[in-house]
C-alpha cells in the first residue's frame, strides 16, 4: 500500500479513537459529488442520466464543507459527474484541506491542465484521474478519441508543478490480466504516479452498457492472474493488502458500505453510491435510519456480483486494524512503498 506515511497514521489514529469510543459504524472517506454534470458519455456510468434540470445543479461550497464535516470522515472523494466543471471546485477543495481533510478530486482529466492553476500542491491533496487502459481500450471506454493522450499530459503536468497524483482504474469483463498490467506498468512505471487504485467494474443501476460487468468468480480469477510474478508488490497500489487478497480470492468479506457513504446534490445515499434506496438530509439518519444488515451478497440480489472498492475495502481496513499480523504486514508495505 503506497499511501503516505503521514496519511496512513492519521487513519490509524482516527480508526483507533472509534474503537475507544465503541462506534460501531462511522466514516472512513467521504464520497462527495457537488453536482451530476460531466463532459463525456462514459458507457459504465449513469450520472448524467439524470434529467437536465438535475444536470445544471451545482452543490453550494457551504454545503458541500459542512456535509463532510458533519460525518467527522478524514478523507474525501470528490467525484460526479466532473467536479472540474463545478465553478467553485478550488473553494471546495481549499476549505476542507485548511481542515486537514485528505482530499482526492476524481477527474477525467479534460479541463485538468486548465483549472490547474485554481490549485496548490498540498500534502492533502490530490489529483485522483481516471484512466481504464491504454489508449485505444480507454478512449473506447469514455466513448471519445483523444481523453487518454489529454490525461496523460495532464499527469505529467500536474507532477511537474508538484501535486500528488493518483488514478482510479475500472476494469470489465473485457479485459484480461494482461490488459491490466499493461496500464498498471504503465502508470507505475512510466508516468510515475504516485498511487493507483483499481476497482472491478460493478453493475451500476443507471449505466448505459450492463453487458460488461464482472462477476465474483471472473474478478478473482482476473486479479489472481494480473497480480502474479510480483506484480501486486511492485505496483504502487492504493489499498490494503487485505482488500487485494479479497479481489483474488483468498479472503472474503462482508460489505460495509457505510464506511464510503456518498453525499450527493439528493442529500446522503442509502445504501451506497451504487444503489439509490433514497436519500436523507443528514449522516446520523443515514447510519441509524438504514437497515444494514439487509444488504450485501446473499442478502440482496443487487449485490451479489459487487466486489467494489466502496464495500469491502473498509472492511479490509477494519480486519487489518484488529489483527496484529496484518497491521505488521500493512505497515510493512506502507514503509516500503515510500521507500520507492
Amino acid at each position: 500500500m503506497a499511501m503516505p506515511l503521514r496519511q496512513s497514521i492519521k487513519v490509524a489514529t482516527y480508526l483507533a479513537e472509534q474503537k475507544l469510543r465503541k462506534r460501531d459504524k462511522f466514516p472512513l472517506i467521504v464520497e462527495l459529488e457537488p453536482l451530476f454534470a460531466c463532459n463525456l458519455k462514459c458507457e459504465g456510468c449513469g450520472k448524467i442520466q439524470h434529467p437536465a434540470g438535475v444536470l445544471k445543479q451545482r452543490m453550494p461550497v457551504a454545503q458541500a464543507v459542512g456535509a463532510v464535516l458533519e460525518s467527522g470522515a478524514p478523507m474525501v472523494s470528490i467525484a460526479g459527474g466532473e467536479p472540474l466543471m463545478h465553478p467553485q471546485i478550488d473553494e471546495i477543495v481549499r476549505q476542507l484541506v485548511a481542515k486537514r481533510k485528505y482530499v482526492f478530486l476524481c477527474t477525467n482529466a479534460m479541463l485538468l491542465r486548465k483549472k490547474m492553476d485554481k490549485f496548490k500542491p498540498s500534502p492533502y491533496f490530490a489529483f485522483a484521474v481516471h484512466i481504464d487502459g491504454l489508449r485505444e481500450r480507454h478512449d473506447e471506454s469514455v466513448a471519445k478519441e483523444g481523453v487518454f493522450d489529454e490525461a496523460v499530459e495532464a499527469i505529467k503536468e500536474a507532477k511537474r508543478r508538484g501535486f500528488r497524483v493518483t488514478t482510479n482504474s475500472t476494469f470489465f469483463n473485457t479485459d484480461t490480466p494482461q490488459t491490466i498490467i499493461e496500464v498498471l506498468n504503465f502508470l507505475n512505471d512510466d508516468l510515475k504516479v504516485d498511487e493507483m487504485m483499481i476497482s472491478p467494474a460493478y453493475a451500476y443501476e443507471k449505466a448505459p452498457d450492463q453487458e460488461h460487468f464482472l462477476g465474483v468468480e471472473q474478478t478473482r480469477e482476473l486479479f489472481k492472474k494480473a497480480f502474479a510474478g510480483g506484480n501486486r508488490r511492485r505496483w504502487r497500489l492504493n489499498h490494503s493488502p487485505l482488500f487485494l487478497d479479497f479481489l483474488e480470492g483468498k479472503v472474503d468479506f462482508p460489505c460495509t458500505a457505510w464506511a464510503i457513504p456518498n453525499y450527493s446534490l439528493f442529500g446522503w445515499q442509502r445504501p451506497c453510491y451504487l444503489m439509490s434506496d433514497g436519500y436523507v438530509p443528514t449522516y446520523r439518519e443515514l447510519i441509524e435510519e438504514t437497515d444494514w444488515d439487509k444488504y450485501g451478497r446473499g442478502k440482496d440480489p443487487r449485490c451479489a456480483n459487487c466486489m467494489a472498492h466502496c464495500g469491502y475495502e473498509p472492511t479490509a481496513v477494519l480486519a487489518t486494524m484488529g489483527s496484529l499480523k496484518e497491521s505488521l504486514r500493512a505497515m510493512r508495505e506502507t514503509v516500503n512503498g515510500n521507500r520507492e
